[in-house]
């Protein structure tokens, strides 16, 4: 357990604690025995394995980080703590060699300073004295961003994408499963420090459309479950859209539903969905990047133990395998939910597979009951097959993220006889009519 700034140790009083790592062996020294004499709790590494290792048992509040180091350097350790949720402290970078642009690159990624070799003691205390200061404001705790979705080809290819649509403002419609990252996605299209503006009372459509599109200039406004609008929202963001014509604003939608098939029913205006869906992305859901989750569930336990709901802990090998092996039908919501449950409850600093099969197996077996269960026998044949039929489709339609064209292809049915039978068994492109009565 980490000993907070001011407590006595040994009889004298601890600034904080400081992590220093450089491959030389007199430099570690001299900057030790110089901290440790102004009150530090001074720990030092040799290389970044060392440095992983203390970052992984406790958080410093300062990290003195070399740069040119024989087994990684110290840029890719920041990018590293950057990408897992663990750049929660300060850290300054230390280099001989030391270049503008290796600064700039490193204050980029999360580093507070940058100090070179030789390092003046006058320098040194300053530097450490306003760095260790950022500890004593309320931490910053790490987010879950595009960055963290993962590394596959899947998610690779999702980010180049939007990377390649983020220089201009023609509206964006995302579509997909629930949870899969509509708003990780819409805020990496978001401008830095630009206003944003997420429509979440859609009376606000209604009331004041062209009030909000006076409030975003050259930010964002961001239209979560479009395929929720009713006529006259619809009319509303109509007119917001009209009002953002020719100006530096963004519109972003999202909708967990088949617009096409809303727009083949009369369910939402089609001269409105074309114009919103002048450039379309297709969000995965996380069971299409699998591989990802073992990464995924380890930045969000970190999140948990940053923040101090947890005692530190880490998944085995065993535990992340299973966690992959899951689908997900609830998606990163899901998973996170499963993660802070895996953190809480668990016994051990290790969460194994047991851990993991005590959580989700149940899930599991909710998951896929067979028909016999879900289907009662003891009714007329003709409401039996109703409820075969509205079963059928309904996961047929999550199986295949929403997408009409898909559905009816693995039914050989054509679209049309498709939204009948659908209405005809009150559903809605995987949302019964009812639920929204």
């Amino acid at each position: 357990m980490r000993e907070p700034a001011g407590v006595s140790k040994g009889g004298r009083a601890v600034s904080g604690y400081v992590l220093v790592v450089d491959d030389e062996i007199g430099i570690r020294d001299l900057l030790s025995e110089i901290l440790t004499e102004e009150g530090y709790d001074v720990h030092v590494a040799e290389n970044a394995e060392e440095a992983r290792r203390y970052r992984a048992e406790r958080r410093p509040d300062l990290v003195l980080l070399d740069i040119w180091m024989p087994d990684t350097d110290g840029v890719t350790l920041l990018k590293e703590w950057a990408a897992s949720g663990q750049l929660t402290m300060p850290v300054v970078m230390m280099s001989g060699h030391g270049t503008i642009d290796t600064a700039v690159e490193a204050t980029k990624l999360g580093a507070v300073d940058f100090l070179e070799k030789p390092i003046a003691l006058a320098k040194l205390l300053a530097t450490v004295t306003k760095a260790i200061k950022k500890v004593e404001a309320p931490r910053r705790l790490p987010s879950f961003e595009l960055a963290a979705l993962g590394k596959s080809l899947v998610v690779q290819d999702l980010k180049k994408r939007l990377a390649q649509i983020a220089s201009h403002t023609h509206p964006v419609l995302f579509s997909g499963e629930p949870g899969s990252g509509f708003d990780l996605c819409a805020r990496f299209l978001h401008p830095a420090n630009a206003p944003w503006v997420e429509i979440i009372d859609r009376a606000q459509l209604v009331a004041s459309p062209t009030e909000i599109a006076e409030k975003v200039e050259n930010g964002t406004i961001y239209v979560p479950e479009l395929c929720e609008l009713n006529k006259l929202e619809q009319k509303g963001l109509a007119l917001l859209l009209d009002k953002l014509n020719g100006s530096t604003a963004r519109l972003v939608c999202s909708s967990t539903q088949s617009m096409d098939g809303m727009v083949g029913l009369g369910e939402f205006d089609s001269r409105l969905y074309y114009r919103l869906s002048a450039v379309s992305v297709r969000i995965p859901s996380l069971r299409e990047h699998r591989e990802d989750v073992p990464d995924i569930a380890n930045f969000m336990l970190t999140q948990l133990i940053e923040g101090g709901e947890c005692q530190p802990r880490k998944f085995t090998v065993a535990a992340l395998n299973q966690l992959r092996h899951f689908d997900w039908p609830g998606n990163l919501p899901q998973l996170n939910n499963i993660v802070r449950s895996l953190a809480i409850a668990s016994l051990s600093d290790e969460i194994d597979s047991e851990d993991v099969s005590r959580i989700v197996s149940p899930l599991k077996h909710a998951a896929d009951p067979s028909v016999a269960q879900m289907i009662s026998l003891d009714v007329p044949l003709r409401e039996a097959r109703d409820a075969f039929e509205r079963l059928y489709f309904e996961q047929l339609i999550q199986k295949e993220g929403g997408s009409m064209s898909k559905v009816a292809d693995r039914a050989g049915l054509e679209r049309t006889h498709l939204y009948r039978k659908l209405k005809q068994l009150n559903i809605r492109h995987g949302k019964r009519l009812d639920e929204d009565l």
